[in-house]
């Protein structure tokens, strides 16, 4: 009877954690990735709304080599 309770909730708490954390990798993976592909930063900057010139994606890039996301 109690199992009915227990075995719901710690399926719950794991499948919570492990999407926290396949999430977390993906983001990491993207950024990664966007750091040596500057048409990637463009991208994001046009999802957002702003227009980047050569410039402003150079130091875009400068400061994401910078991060450490590993």
């Amino acid at each position: 009877m109690a199992w009915n309770i227990i075995i719901p909730i710690v399926t719950l708490i794991v499948g919570a954690a492990g999407g926290f954390f396949a999430g977390v990798f993906y983001l990491r993976k993207q950024l990664e990735r966007m750091q040596n592909d500057p048409q990637m930063i463009q991208k994001m900057a046009k999802q957002m709304g702003y227009n980047m010139n050569k410039q402003q994606l150079g130091k875009a890039q400068q400061m994401m080599k910078k991060q450490k996301f590993k």
